[in-house]
């Protein structure tokens, strides 16, 4: 069905929506008591029970189209699939009453075009066709004269659009201040210092200067919360040694997968194909000659050197251009040879010997791999005799004792990554379980199965002193380093005021010409252009933090770069800015319509209609 059936501007009736899914709950959501062919009525518009049915049916076949799977009405209900089909009805029928009050309409010549201009109604022959016309409708489970209606009512629609948002711009002043504030440029020099050019070592703090920095940081040194959790887990790797593998399951697997174990010889090959034999033996007699390379005549071709690689070949895929490949040395270009894509020059690039993996040398890792399926499959057994025990009132603890399965206990945080807490699936159980949770089977990502118990949970809290000693030495000298570099940059501010020779420091110097705000330099803190964009031509500044500190000068505040970019920039400006003034005016335009039209819903009819769906 065409596309501008019921449906208006997608960028405003998501508008509407927005608007309408807020406001549903101040409609009167009462059980009116007249016809119930309506679901809802808006001003001197009606949602009707159909229309309503087919929008509902149409949002929830959407979401199965996405998910592949049947999504019940009750499911529908909690995603709110339900108020946002009415949502959509709604909105249109506000516009529809406003339509109406303003006397709008579509005449019966403009609407006859419309219908002759949709293509789901043409028929073989391109044109129009009345049973065509007609079969699509009763598809679609309308009749002529509501598809009309609506055909009619979407056109006033549209012209309600856009006299609300035609010809609308923002001010030329808006866009130019906000070109000019993202392209705005700065030159500037600057000095670095690093911890190595301290002018004298820090000294060694001592416990008090720790302690006071600890105190004053405790955020820094807070352990975030954490679940002491038992568990008990049993893996493939555990159990290995009662699997047994017999001579043939090997020997079945190893021939099984023979092309892993015997690889033949190969080369790393590119192709360019020619269109006949003649162009093929024309480009390689330029190669001999010295007037082309095998990459300019890829380039010529408007190719790339990753579109003719072909990776790794082996003699017998390359048919009978093999014995002329494999007989070339690397970096060789042979050719015209044949191909299916007809005469073709390859270039080696590379020599792959061939290799031969015994039985003898594959058996470990054949018998491991088996060993680990069948162990897998094992524990598939048992899994089932472990949720018993767990379910008869067994413990961790006992299931320790009375199965190969492991005891472990571990402080687990949102970090916590190592060991057991390495699974997914164990950290996704971990972050859900609660003290009332019994222990269950769950499988872990290679087959194994544990099982968890939360015994405690510790809230966030300082983490000991003498446990983030390290961490807070750590701190202390990097914030000592930053103080005393600040300090040496502040001086050296002084002097270069005076001299505005920056080479006489002595320091790693740069002179940067015409950086925008989004520029990014190396070793600079995240918001050291902010700061440059803060200074005025002349103005020194110390920018930086922790072990690398830089005395800055602006030489100079330049204006945007006219260029070609810059004026896509600002026409991309430019339009965004008329979109949103656009949406802002129409989401005006369709409250006060909203307001204006007090819809007021049948919460009967909605139910008898959500019924049919269950």
């Amino acid at each position: 069905m065409a596309a501008r059936i019921k449906k208006l501007s997608s960028t405003f009736v998501w508008i509407l929506l927005g608007l309408l899914i807020a406001g549903l709950a101040g409609f009167g959501a009462t059980n009116l008591t007249g016809t119930v062919r309506t679901v809802a009525t808006v001003g001197s518009e009606t949602v009707s029970v159909d229309d309503y049915s087919r929008e509902l049916q149409s949002e929830i076949r959407a979401i199965e189209a996405q998910t592949g799977q049947s999504l019940q009405m009750s499911d529908a209900r909690a995603i709110g699939l339900d108020q946002q089909a009415l949502s959509r009805l709604v909105a249109l029928a506000s516009i529809d009453n406003e339509v109406a009050e303003l006397g709008l309409s579509v005449g019966d010549e403009k609407l006859q075009q419309e219908i002759l201009a949709i293509q789901a109604f043409h028929g073989p022959d391109g044109k129009f066709d009345r049973e065509t016309y007609r079969f699509a409708l009763e598809q679609a489970g309308l009749s002529e004269a509501a598809f009309e209606a609506d055909l009619r009512a979407e056109a006033a629609r549209t012209l309600v659009q856009g006299a609300v948002i035609g010809g609308v711009r923002m001010p030329e002043t808006l866009v130019n201040t906000l070109t000019d504030y993202v392209a705005a440029r700065r030159s500037f020099t600057m000095a670095t210092l690093t911890g190595d050019d301290l002018a004298a070592p820090l000294p060694a703090p001592d416990d008090a200067a720790l302690r006071a920095y600890y105190d004053a940081n405790l955020d820094r040194f807070t352990l975030p919360e954490t679940k002491k959790i038992t568990y008990v887990t049993l893996t493939p790797a555990m159990i290995l040694d009662q699997v047994e593998v017999d001579e043939a399951s090997l020997r079945s697997l190893y021939d099984e997968r023979a092309s892993e174990f015997s690889v033949p010889e190969r080369r790393l090959i590119e192709r360019l194909a020619f269109a006949d034999e003649a162009a093929a033996s024309g480009a390689m007699a330029q190669i001999e000659v010295g007037g082309t390379t095998f990459e300019a005549l890829v380039e010529a071709r408007g190719l790339s050197l990753s579109d003719v690689d072909m990776g790794d070949m082996t003699a017998s895929a390359l048919g009978a251009a093999a014995e002329a490949v494999f007989a070339a040395d690397i970096g060789d270009v042979v050719g015209p040879l044949p191909s299916d894509l007809g005469p073709a020059l390859y270039r080696v690039n590379g020599q792959l010997e061939a290799h031969e993996t015994s039985f003898e040398d594959a058996r470990a890792a054949l018998r491991e791999e088996l060993a680990a399926e069948r162990a897998r499959r094992l524990i598939e057994t048992r899994a089932e005799n472990i949720d018993d025990l767990l379910a008869g009132g067994a413990t961790l603890e006992d299931l320790a004792e009375e199965t190969d399965m492991e005891l472990g206990q571990i402080d687990w945080t949102a970090q916590s990554s190592d060991g057991v807490a390495a699974y997914d699936a164990f950290r996704e159980a971990a972050q859900a379980v609660s003290v009332e949770d019994f222990p269950q089977v769950t499988f872990l990502e290679d087959g194994g199965v544990f099982a968890l118990r939360l015994d405690d949970t510790l809230p966030p809290r300082p983490e000991p002193f003498d446990q983030a000693r390290d961490r807070v030495i750590e701190g202390w000298t990097l914030d000592q380093t930053e103080a005393a570099l600040t300090a040496q940059a502040e001086a050296l501010v002084t002097e270069l005021k005076d001299s505005g020779d920056f080479t006489a420091t002595g320091l790693e110097v740069k002179v940067e010409t015409g950086l925008t705000r989004g520029a990014y330099l190396e070793g600079t803190p995240p918001d050291f252009m902010a700061k440059v964009f803060e200074m005025e031509p002349g103005d020194f500044r110390v920018i930086g933090a922790g072990d690398r500190v830089h005395v800055v000068r602006l030489d100079a505040a330049l204006p945007p770069d006219e260029t070609a970019d810059l004026q896509r920039m600002r026409d991309g400006f430019g339009q965004e800015l008329d979109q949103t003034l656009a949406q802002a005016l129409f989401e005006a335009f369709a409250r006060d319509a909203q307001l204006r039209a007090r819809p007021m819903v049948d919460q009967r009819a909605l139910n008898a209609v959500q019924s049919s769906f269950q």
